[in-house]
């Protein structure tokens, strides 16, 4: 028979193609943060059973202000699946997407295991380097109607990622106030700076850590941690070109391809 939570993995499985599904919450209570992440947790071995492999994890749920509005206290987390990646300036198929949304963060770039991280000094220590990164978010639920346990079911909301592919140390950085202005289509769509992130980046770096590691998972050398936006995320359309700059990171961008109809 059958669980409530491995049918609820299945339909957002299921949803991939293009349908949304209505909210979970015949399965889950909003605040259900261990069944919420039960659910990831079947989809992700299925797919590690598929043959797909896990490059690192991104963090959610970084704005006080999204935090409050799903009623939690607490970022979230996902997988990051190779297959997730995109090349920079590449085009994404719109085809691959369903309700999306694009947010600009700094990615960093593991060169060492934490398996019992105590400080963000820690994080920065096994931190070999930082990229300018853009997140492409998207939901399997209906119209983003998300509760925080919805959105950790379904991964974090997540679907693809860009990384600038040119690591900046960290001592060469200023983390906390470093401005990020994103644009799309040449326009500016959302500005901010690390200290949107936690206070910091390696804040959620360092949440993350400390989640894994007490779960017996920990982060491991030459994982990607996408640690959160920086400014408001902007709802992604076919044909939009985004590019976002982050002192001290350079820039990262890519567009969407144009929906072509028969």
């Amino acid at each position: 028979m059958v669980s409530p939570f491995e049918d609820a993995a299945q339909r957002l499985r299921n949803a991939y193609n293009g349908e949304t599904i209505e909210p979970l919450r015949t399965v889950l209570a909003s605040d259900d943060v261990d069944g919420a992440y039960s659910i990831q947790a079947i989809n992700t071995r299925i797919w590690l059973g598929e043959g797909r492999r896990i490059v690192g994890r991104k963090v959610g749920l970084t704005n006080p202000a999204v935090q409050k509005q799903l009623g939690v206290d607490q970022p979230d987390f996902g997988v990051l699946f190779e297959d997730m990646q995109l090349d920079p300036d590449s085009t994404l198929d719109p085809g691959k997407l369903i309700q999306p949304k694009v947010e600009a963060e700094i990615a960093l770039i593991l060169g060492a295991d934490l398996l019992d991280p105590q400080s963000v000094e820690d994080v920065a220590e096994a931190t070999s380097g930082a990229m300018a990164a853009l997140e492409i978010v998207d939901s399997r639920i209906a119209d983003w109607r998300i509760t925080f346990a919805d959105t950790v079911a379904d991964n974090g909301s997540s679907a693809f990622f860009v990384l600038s592919g040119d690591q900046r140390p960290l001592s060469d950085l200023d983390l906390t106030g470093c401005r990020m202005r994103m644009t799309i289509n040449g326009e500016v769509a959302s500005e901010g700076s690390g200290a949107a992130c936690l206070g910091n980046p390696l804040n959620a770096a360092l949440w993350l850590a400390r989640t894994l590691a007490d779960q017996g998972e920990p982060l491991r050398k030459g994982d990607i941690v996408m640690t959160g936006a920086l400014g408001p995320m902007v709802v992604l359309t076919p044909g939009a070109v985004v590019r976002a700059e982050i002192d001290g990171l350079g820039s990262v961008g890519f567009e969407v391809g144009q929906t072509h109809e028969g």
